[in-house]
C-alpha cells in the first residue's frame, strides 16, 4: 500500500482501459481488500457499453470477487482482521427505504453495489464496507470463493420458483449462471433440460447432469415442463420457454433483458393455465448459503473456471466474454499462488 494501485476502468461507454489509481483506504467500517479473483458476468459487458443506468463514469467495474483483507478501518467489525480471506457481497442497500424495510434490500429505492455504482473490484485493492465481508475456509482458492456472488443470485432466484422432487425443469441458458441454477435445481430433485446455442457449454451440462440438452427449444419439439428457467435475458428464448409449459406451470425470468426488450404473451393462456411468472434480482440474504454450499463441495467448479486473465488484459477478457469463449471468465491482478 502506498504506492498506485493498477485499475481497470470504463472511462466513458466504449473506452475500457487499464492504469492506475491512488491506493484506497478504509473509511469508516469499511476494509481493504487485495484482490485475489473477480469475474466477469453480463453487467460488466452492460457497463462497457453504457446500457446500464445506474452505473456512473469514469467506473472501476468488478462485483463477483474474494480476496484478503490487508487493512480495516474505524469501526470495521472487530472480528474481521487482516489476512482474513473473504468473498464481498456487493450489496448497497439503504436500510430505510420501504423496500429495506420490508426485507427486500434488492429492491432498494436508493440501491447501490460494489462495481456498480462505487468503485469495484478489477483492481489490485478495493476498499469495502467489512459488514459485506464473508470468511472463506483455507480449503477454498480465490477463484471459488469468487463465484460466491453468483450463485448467491442462484441461491436467491430457486427461493423465488421454487422446486420439488421429481419436477421436470426446462433451463435455457448454458452460461456460468445457468450451469449454477442447474446444480441447485438437480439438488432440489428436479430432472433438468439445457438448451443453448453452445455446444460446448451443453457438454458440461451433460457432463453435470442434464436429463437432456438441446440447441433450441423447437429441437425438443412438443415436449412440456412443470417450470421453466430464463437465463439468457433473450425475449425469443422466453417467449419459447413459455410455451413450453405444462398447465399450472412456472416461469423464473432470470437472465437480464435491455430495458427496452419485449415479449409476447397470451394473457387468457396466463388466466386459463394459471402460469406463474417471477423475476428474481441479484442477492437476498442469500450470500452466505452461498459460501457454505461451495464450502461443501455441493457446487462443481471446476468446469466453470474457464479461464484467467491478468488484470492488464481487462479489454481482452472482455472480448472473450462477448465471444461466449468457456464458461467464466475471471481477472485476477497477477497469477495467484493462492
Amino acid at each position: 500500500m502506498g504506492v498506485p494501485v493498477r485499475v481497470a476502468t470504463v472511462e466513458k461507454p466504449g473506452d475500457v482501459r487499464t492504469g492506475e489509481r491512488p491506493d484506497p483506504r478504509p473509511g469508516p467500517g469499511h476494509v481493504v481488500v487485495r484482490v485475489g479473483a473477480c469475474g466477469i458476468c453480463g453487467t460488466d459487458l452492460h457497463i462497457a457499453d453504457g446500457e446500464f443506468p445506474p452505473s456512473p463514469y469514469p467506473l472501476v467495474p468488478g462485483h463477483e470477487f474474494s480476496g484478503e483483507i490487508v487493512e480495516t478501518g474505524s469501526g470495521a467489525p472487530a472480528d474481521l482482521r487482516a489476512g482474513d480471506r473473504v468473498a464481498v457481497d456487493p450489496s448497497l442497500f439503504c436500510g430505510y427505504c420501504d423496500a429495506c424495510s420490508a426485507g427486500r434490500g434488492n429492491l432498494c429505492a436508493n440501491w447501490g453495489a460494489i462495481g456498480d455504482t462505487v468503485d469495484g473490484a478489477f483492481a489490485e485493492y478495493v476498499s469495502v464496507p467489512g459488514a459485506n465481508c464473508h470468511r472463506l475456509p483455507e480449503s477454498m482458492s480465490f477463484a471459488e470463493g469468487a463465484l460466491v456472488e453468483p450463485l448467491s443470485c442462484a441461491v436467491h432466484g430457486m427461493r423465488r420458483v421454487g422446486v420439488a422432487p421429481g419436477e421436470e425443469f426446462l433451463l435455457v441458458g448454458a452460461g456460468t449462471m445457468g450451469l449454477l441454477l442447474q446444480q441447485l435445481l438437480q439438488r432440489g430433485g428436479a430432472r433438468v433440460t439445457v438448451v443453448d446455442q453452445n455446444t460446448g457449454r451443453l457438454a458440461i451440462a451433460a457432463e453435470l447432469g442434464a436429463e437432456a440438452t438441446a440447441t433450441s427449444v423447437a429441437e425438443l419439439g412438443h415436449q412440456r415442463f412443470d417450470a421453466a428457467v430464463d437465463a439468457t435475458g433473450a425475449p425469443a428464448a422466453i417467449e419459447a420457454a413459455l410455451d413450453s409449459l405444462r398447465r399450472g406451470g412456472r416461469f423464473l425470468v432470470f437472465g437480464v433483458a435491455p430495458d427496452e426488450a419485449r415479449i409476447s404473451v397470451s394473457p387468457f393462456r396466463l388466466y386459463n393455465d394459471e402460469l406463474t411468472i417471477v423475476g428474481s434480482m441479484a442477492v437476498l440474504h442469500s450470500f452466505r448459503a452461498a459460501r457454505d454450499l461451495l464450502a461443501s463441495g455441493a457446487i462443481a467448479t471446476t468446469p466453470l473456471l474457464t479461464h484467467a486473465v491478468p488484470l492488464d488484459r481487462f479489454p481482452e477478457a472482455l472480448d472473450l466474454m462477448r465471444a461466449g469463449a468457456g464458461v467464466k471468465i475471471q481477472v485476477v491482478p497477477e497469477p495467484t499462488k493462492d
